[in-house]
Parts: C-alpha cells; sequence; structure tokens
C-alpha cells in the first residue's frame, strides 16, 4: 500500500491494484491460464445467478428480502429498456439485464478490501462494448436492410452540409465502443487509485485521521459509482439500440 523510501519520502503505488497475476503462482500468463480476473469475474457472474435464479426461485406472493431485490432490479431495467428503445426493443431485455447485472457486481466486489475491480481494465469492458456494438449494427441492417444507413445521412441539414455530417455522423458511430469502454473502465480506475493514495496517506500519523475520514467518503462516492457506471453503460446500449431499431428517428 505505502512504505518508506530510503530518503524517509513516502511511496505509494496506487496502480499496484491493477495488476494482473495467476491464481496459482508463477510469472507467465497465457490466454487460458486462471488469473484473478477469471476468479472475480466468475465470483460477479455467480452473485447475478445467486440472485436472480436463487433468489427468486421461490416466486412467492409475499417475497424474500432477495426475491424483492430481484423484482426491483428486473422492473427498473425492464421500464429503461421499453422507455429508451421502444417495445421492438424488449426483446433485448435479457441481453441488457444481463450486462447490468454483471457490471454492478464486477463494480461492487470491487470494492471489497483486497478484492480485484475486472471493470478497471479496458479489456474487459471493450469485449462488452464491442459485443454491444456488433450486435447493435447487425440488428440495425437486418431489420431495417440499406435502410439503416440513414442513420448517418441527416435529412435535416442543408443538402451542402449532409456529405460532411455524414462523415461525422460515421466516425461517431464507430468510435462509440472506444467511448463506451473507456468511460466504464476509467471511472472505476480512477475512483480506486484515489483510495489508495489516501489509504497511503492513512499510514502517516499526522494526517492519518484526514486520510481516513477521505477515504471513508470516497469509499461511498464509489458505492454510487458502482451503480451510476452500470447504469449509464446499459442506458448508452438501450440509445444504441434504440439507433438501430428506428433509424429514422
Amino acid at each position: 500500500m505505502a512504505t518508506e523510501e530510503a530518503s524517509g519520502g513516502l511511496s505509494i503505488h496506487p496502480m499496484d491494484q491493477f495488476i494482473v497475476k495467476p491464481l496459482f503462482g508463477g510469472d507467465t500468463i497465457h490466454w487460458y491460464t486462471p488469473t484473478n480476473v477469471t476468479l472475480w469475474m466468475a465470483l460477479a457472474v455467480v452473485c447475478v445467478i445467486l440472485l436472480m435464479v436463487m433468489g427468486t426461485r421461490g416466486r412467492a406472493v409475499v417475497p424474500s428480502r432477495a426475491q424483492s431485490v430481484g423484482e426491483l432490479v428486473y422492473g427498473f431495467v425492464h421500464k429503461m429498456v421499453e422507455d429508451v428503445a421502444g417495445k421492438d426493443g424488449v426483446k433485448f431485455f435479457p441481453y441488457i439485464m444481463t450486462l447490468f447485472l454483471f457490471i454492478l457486481f464486477a463494480n461492487t466486489l470491487g470494492l471489497i478490501p483486497m478484492s480485484f475491480t475486472t471493470t478497471s481494465h479496458i479489456a474487459v469492458t471493450a469485449v462488452m462494448a464491442f459485443a454491444v456494438f456488433i450486435t447493435v449494427t447487425l440488428v440495425g441492417f437486418i431489420k431495417n436492410g440499406t435502410a439503416f444507413l440513414s442513420l448517418f445521412w441527416v435529412s435535416s441539414a442543408p443538402l451542402p452540409l449532409r456529405p460532411v455530417l455524414a462523415i461525422i455522423e460515421l466516425i461517431s458511430y464507430f468510435v462509440r465502443p472506444v467511448s463506451h469502454s473507456v468511460r466504464l473502465a476509467g471511472a472505476i480506475m480512477a475512483g480506486h487509485a484515489v483510495m489508495k493514495v489516501f489509504a497511503g496517506f492513512a499510514a502517516v500519523t499526522a494526517v492519518a485521521p484526514l486520510a481516513i475520514g477521505g477515504m471513508v467518503a470516497i469509499y461511498g462516492l464509489e458505492l454510487l459509482v458502482a451503480f451510476i457506471q452500470a447504469y449509464v453503460f446499459t442506458i448508452l446500449t438501450c440509445v444504441y439500440l434504440k439507433d438501430a431499431l428506428h433509424p429514422h428517428h
């Protein structure tokens, strides 16, 4: 966390917490090597299953706490998909619901001391973002055919400007997966790095009370960010899906 250097200065390494390490020792990582990323992603999946499968299997008229939480999340995401993407987008609700819950649990599990935050790695968020990008692009062409290209043609603009705007719209469309993934990974990484810095200063007696107070405040903020970033990623997915289903709007 923090060490005293020979010169008497304080050495803090906030980025060490993001290092990918093999679970069973060694330094070499292959594509099949189980790592801390593998472990915490698997735990996030287990949490989703426990909440939505095990927690709601009773389907009681008077719900248990787990069933109440599951129904609350279900209703929240379903309404978001229907409001943003329209009734045509509801058929994609299971996919969007899975994204929301996975990101939410991955973000939240990363706040446990000594854990690993998988969504702080662009390799994880990029896979989800490109999966969304490819899915909505295929849906757009399958549902609308070449009419999907009207998404890039701003018919309300003056005719001389339309080709220029079409190029801008095309570039912004292909930048979507980059911004979609970097936004999530950057927000999570930044928050955890700041917490690590405050934790390092907590080792200094003179500023320990202030550092600990700052850690508590930032931890509370990170709990909020864990939900907000899951919400932002999901609602952007709904917006992109709406563009694919209704390119003329």
